[in-house]
């Protein structure tokens, strides 16, 4: 019997349910007619299910059945409680409110309200009530009724969906009377078990077939991980050959989830290797955010059949007798994009920017289409990368090799002397780029270095007028009020052999800087084109901040002296029911809370103050609390504007190869222009007393008077494009995390030999915990705890958000300079912990204590330096 293809698109799973009796199928039902095969292909129907129930296309019936809306009865409705939408008709009545869990380490949890939720607060969850439920687990929580506290509380009723098929963790096995450990002694620890390396997740994960993996390492239930493989044979031999297993992190697929007295049972999927062995860490990540790292063979297949498709002209604008380059970094192995520049005669300019035509090669419905919507995004890691396309695509036919013909959307800007664009025009076109530069060259010709300029003569010219172009489009952005924050980022540099050797902060010089200028006019203008057409598009939007956010970065800058420009801060004040209940005959006055009213920030605001703290000792931490108090930018099928750009109109064109918005725009484009639109855009003005709210407000008014907008019109549905944009920002944040996380676990291993020596740093943040501080030369940031201050007792003034000392009145605070001690490293929260050492400087006044003088003091830590920097325990 031939195997029935896996759905190729939502669309497709839904009508295949609709076919089925009753219009519901079940899990193992959808298995047997799919023929799926392993548990990747499982995971990912689950995942499609899980999506599509959420949009409210489908609705779950139980824990292995789903049905269309329509064909749900009353009674089944009632029946279906773990249904999300369902659940919160009936929040009111029943107290029930679905939402996402998320777990601390001590064993509680909060659990936030899901989408379209009014009540905004986190429900307390105790240890004892968890019923189950594992880290970002959808759930049902029973909410209590509120105590004096006024704080919401309750307990998980049902999980809802699970969102952790796999686990990755350390093994162990269970050793005899006796010889436990902390994890053996628990009374659900029976077996050989998991520890996750998740904190998050406190119990472990019961592993029943580990004598099969450990004695049978070749067969199918035991795959290495690439850099696992390699090592292979080097930590084999130092191990116990009787417990090949201990100490090793695999992955483990749950079989089982916990219940009430019962922990969770799996499976070994996979053995990674020793934690602390070279790359084991980027794969742990890489499955403790479960990315898809491994392509189907089905995937491959068509990668490799489209990659060896002819590159044909026809049909195309020839740029080939153009000297067009690529700029990218050194390590770069995919080129997505190319840029050209030329004066014209009428003294304007001519920006052209070719973007690899991705969309010609991964078609809709297509296994390498499902899987680059799975994947959202490539994720970037210090030595190896998890791409969105297959190699055959992302560094082959798709990259812009130089001197090869490849297939571009390419957009022709004319720029004017005020970096206006007056005018621009899209097209398919083909180009073969004259030469792949770095930033270093391009830097170094632009900084005149004699050596690299004589290297590039042909090219020097152009590269002299991409400058000379960028300033003038970097110039109209500041004037518009767009905001540019110019954070640095860790770059981890390694020796031949892949030991760390350094961590320091990236450069970005104005070869940086060009690129990006040109990107952001080509990304501009594809957003407006698409919007012209009047039809359903995908944009990256940046709304305006919160009131809230807003109001606590100005008290905090006000620290330093600073503001966004606010002569008042229009506010609400209000009291708390539960707190004039709690006062209620106790003869005091009920506590006033003020709530910020919408404050009419804008880009230039943030611009502004941006400019007054550039090369201040601290720019860093405000340029860092400005970015804090901003929200995140995403991707929605509504034109809502970009805040930071102080943009009306602004998408993702520009990298089509790593990213899937990007590709979801080439497809509209090529649909349209072979449809016959207008390939050339008016111009483009920036309006620069408009104000942002009605910049922002004039975009949609727009969308929504053309009549092609009407209904679902245009090449791809609206609803299908809202499904798009939630996937690719979730990808986009599950990459971010993971990038994070994987840069911090380089720092603390890069650490690991510097225990006992001292630095001099300077003081990020302060919490109820102690201060964090970052370290001048090394980019590496810890902790300093509270406790370890011993020369008097502190505590956290959370209004001022410093560590003030109970009798001398010594403060600690945001920017202040401080010398610290590496003492140890938390490896359960992978933190890295220091201890302020003995050192003579000024003592800030605490406000509590005005009649207090400055004086000088010695800061007393729990013991003396040593030499060598170490203190004498």
């Amino acid at each position: 019997m031939a195997r029935t293809p896996y759905p190729r698109t939502d669309r497709e799973l839904i009508r295949r349910i609709e076919r089925s009796a009753g219009q519901r199928a079940g899990y193992k039902q959808l298995i047997r007619e799919l023929g799926l095969g392993g548990g990747r292909e499982r995971r990912l129907l689950l995942e499609q299910l899980a999506r599509i129930t959420a949009r409210g296309e489908l609705v779950k019936i139980n824990n292995e059945l789903w049905s269309l809306p329509s064909a749900v009865p009353e009674k089944t409705a009632r029946a279906a409680r773990n249904d999300s939408q369902i659940t919160q008709q009936r929040a009111t009545r029943d107290h029930l409110v679905a939402g996402r869990i998320d777990l601390h380490r001590d064993g509680y949890a909060f659990v936030r309200p899901g989408q379209g939720n009014d009540r905004e607060e986190d429900i307390f969850i105790p240890p004892d009530e968890l019923n189950g439920a594992m880290q970002g687990d959808e759930v049902l929580v029973d909410e209590a009724p509120r105590g004096r506290d006024g704080r919401r509380s309750g307990r998980v009723a049902r999980v809802l969906t699970r969102r952790n098929p796999t686990v990755v963790g350390i093994f162990h096995y269970v050793r005899g009377r006796g010889q436990s450990g902390a994890w053996e002694r628990a009374p659900l620890v029976n077996g050989d078990y998991v520890v996750p390396l998740d904190e998050r997740m406190t119990q472990p994960i019961l592993i029943l077939d580990a004598a099969k993996i450990a004695m049978q390492p070749k067969t199918a239930d035991r795959v290495l991980g690439e850099e696992a493989q390699a090592q292979q044979r080097h930590w084999s031999e130092e191990l116990d050959p009787r417990r090949p297993l201990e100490g090793l992190a695999v992955d483990v697929e749950i079989t089982a989830f916990p219940s009430a007295g019962r922990s969770a049972q799996g499976r070994i999927l996979e053995v990674l290797g020793p934690p602390e062995a070279f790359g084991v860490d980027v794969e742990i990540i890489i499955r403790k955010h479960h990315l898809p790292y491994a392509f189907p063979e089905n995937v491959l297949a068509e990668a490799t059949a489209v990659a060896a498709e002819p590159v044909k002209a026809v049909g195309r604008r020839d740029f080939r007798d153009l000297p067009i380059v690529t700029i990218d970094g050194e390590t770069a192995r995919d080129f997505d994009d190319a840029v050209y520049v030329e004066p014209l005669a009428n003294g304007n300019w001519q920006l052209q920017v070719h973007i690899a035509d991705v969309s010609h090669y991964v078609r809709p419905g297509t296994a390498l289409d499902l899987e680059a919507r799975l994947r959202g995004t490539s994720v970037y890691f210090p030595d190896r990368a998890v791409p969105m396309l297959p190699q055959q695509l992302s560094s082959g036919a798709c990259s812009l090799r130089p001197n090869e013909d490849r297939l571009v959307l390419s957009c022709v800007m004319e720029i004017d002397a005020h970096g206006e664009v007056q005018g621009y025009e899209l097209c398919e076109g083909i180009i073969r780029s004259a030469r792949r530069m770095t930033y270093t060259q391009v830097q170094a010709v632009l900084d005149g270095d004699d050596a690299t300029r004589a290297e590039l003569p042909a090219l020097v010219p152009e590269f002299e007028r991409m400058y000379e172009l960028a300033l003038k489009l970097n110039a109209k952005r500041r004037r518009r009020g767009s905001i540019d924050f110019d954070l640095p980022e860790p770059v981890i540099r390694f020796d031949p052999e892949g030991n760390m050797i350094a961590i320091v902060r990236s450069e970005r010089g104005w070869a940086h800087r060009l690129i990006e200028e040109f990107m952001l006019s080509a990304n501009e203008c594809i957003a407006h084109w698409i919007e012209a057409q009047g039809v359903p598009g995908i944009y990256r939007v940046h709304e305006m901040p919160d009131p809230k956010r807003i109001v606590e970065f100005e008290e905090t800058a006000s620290q330093f002296g600073y503001s966004l420009g606010f002569s008042s801060l229009p506010v609400k004040r209000l009291q708390m029911k539960t707190d004039r209940r709690a006062t209620r005959g106790a003869g005091r006055q009920a506590k006033t809370h003020e709530v910020a009213e919408a404050i009419p920030v804008t880009p230039r605001m943030y611009q502004r103050l941006a400019a007054k703290i550039e090369g201040k000792p601290e720019e860093r931490i405000l340029a860092y609390l400005m970015l804090r108090s901003l929200k995140q930018a995403r991707y929605s099928e509504q034109n809502l504007g970009h805040f930071a750009l102080a943009s009306p109109c602004y998408t993702h064109f520009t990298s089509p190869i790593r990213r899937y918005p990007d590709l979801i725009v080439h497809r509209l484009l090529r649909d349209l222009l072979r449809a016959g639109a207008e390939p050339k855009g008016a111009p483009i003005l920036s309006t620069e007393a408009q104000p942002w709210h009605d910049m922002t407000l004039a975009a949609p008014a727009r969308h929504a008077e053309s009549p092609r907008h009407e209904g679902d019109s245009g090449p791809i549905p609206k609803v299908e494009l809202a499904a798009i944009a939630t996937e690719s920002s979730q990808a986009e944040r599950r990459a971010d995390d993971a990038e994070r996380e994987v840069i911090e676990w380089k720092k603390i291993h890069f650490m690991e030999n510097r225990v006992g020596e001292d630095f001099d740093a300077i003081i990020l943040s302060c919490t109820k915990y102690g201060f964090f501080v970052e370290l001048d030369d090394l980019f590496v940031e810890g902790l300093v705890p509270i406790g370890s201050l011993h020369d008097d007792r502190y505590f956290f003034r959370d209004t001022e958000r410093q560590i003030v000392g109970a009798r001398n009145g010594r403060v600690f605070k945001m920017g202040q300079r401080v010398h610290v001690l590496l003492d140890r490293i938390d490896r359960q929260q992978q933190r890295l912990q220091f201890a302020l050492l003995d050192v003579n400087e000024p003592v800030a006044v605490s406000r509590k204590n005005p009649a207090k003088q400055k004086r000088t003091v010695e800061a007393k830590s729990r013991g003396k330096k040593a030499k060598g920097g170490r203190r004498k325990k």
